[in-house]
């Protein structure tokens, strides 16, 4: 039976080192978990999710791949009920906010010891921000289409030496430039032309503030 893998979780695994620990948080149906126990890719996998529904479908499609071994599930907030003895934490399919919340209650995190393998569905600027602000550095980030939709998956490294990304870097960030995706030049794209409309249609007397920083960003961009 085909494990049915989307291609943004594909290219999530396609991150992991050979033989890491993982820690796939917002596990949902367990694919990602699944995928890199049967693929020889991962060592152990730390599946876990913060509703009891997903977390259940995960621990059934794990039996019917056969994956019982070398997985443990656990009911948890973001990382909070897992063991810390893990090497690499994946989250996708979550907004950025989301990922913020689970990384700033974490701060054990904040270690040479840990990698975060990242793929945002929405507000990833602001992921990309917290991230620079925070001692951690995007070390690589690539993009992909997923049926009618544009995805980066992102690798971070704690590294607070690093230099701090600027206001357009958060919209697309050196990583990103250094990305030889063939999608690359289609979300830049998309990326500037969200931000065109976002200044067209600011109404007039609304935060004339937020409208200049917007206009800044995208005349660094361009």
């Amino acid at each position: 039976m085909k494990l049915p893998l989307s291609d943004r979780l594909l290219a999530c695994c396609g991150f992991v080192h050979p033989g890491d620990r993982v820690a796939d948080v917002g596990c949902d149906h367990g694919y990602l978990s699944i995928h890199l126990l049967q693929s020889g890719i991962a060592s152990h996998v730390y599946a876990s999710d913060v509703r009891e529904g997903p977390l259940s479908s995960a621990r059934r499609n794990a039996e019917t791949y056969g994956i019982t071994e070398k997985i443990d599930f656990f009911l948890s907030d973001g990382v909070q009920n897992l063991p810390r003895d893990f090497d690499t934490l994946v989250c996708a399919g979550m907004g950025g906010d989301t990922m913020v919340s689970i990384l700033s209650a974490a701060p054990w995190l904040k270690s040479g010891a840990y990698r975060l393998i990242l793929q945002c569905q929405s507000k990833t600027p602001l992921l990309r921000r917290y991230l620079s602000e925070n001692g951690w550095e995007i070390h690589r980030e690539t993009v992909l289409r997923d049926g009618r939709f544009l995805y980066t998956v992102m690798e971070a490294l704690w590294n607070p030496q690093a230099p701090r990304l600027t206001a357009g870097q958060w919209y697309f960030p050196p990583a990103l430039r250094k990305c030889t995706a063939p999608e690359r030049p289609e979300y830049y794209r998309w990326v500037v032309d969200g931000l065109r409309l976002a200044v067209r249609h600011r109404p007039d007397g609304e935060n004339q503030q937020a409208l200049k920083e917007l206009e800044a960003i995208q005349e660094e961009l361009i």
